[in-house]
């Protein structure tokens, strides 16, 4: 469900979004950098549904054991 919210800014601000995003993209260009900010995701299920992809887990598993054995061979 989506909600309308009224925004006061900057006359350039309004311009240089409209020159550089289009009219009709402002809402979901501010949404998208919005978001990351104010809507935090379920890291259980997230984390859940990551390990459900195998190819990821396998490419996971790859790059952790390789990374260890890089480790192993450094000298301090």
């Amino acid at each position: 469900m989506q909600k309308k919210l009224t925004l006061t800014i900057d006359e350039d601000v309004y311009e240089g979004l409209r020159k550089t995003i289009g009219p009709r993209k402002i809402s979901k260009f501010i949404e998208g950098l919005v978001r990351p900010h104010v809507v935090h995701p379920n890291l259980e299920s997230a984390y859940a549904e990551m390990a459900r992809d195998k190819r990821r887990e396998k490419e996971a598993v790859e790059w952790a054991e390789i990374t260890f054995k890089d480790v192993a061979h450094e000298t301090e």
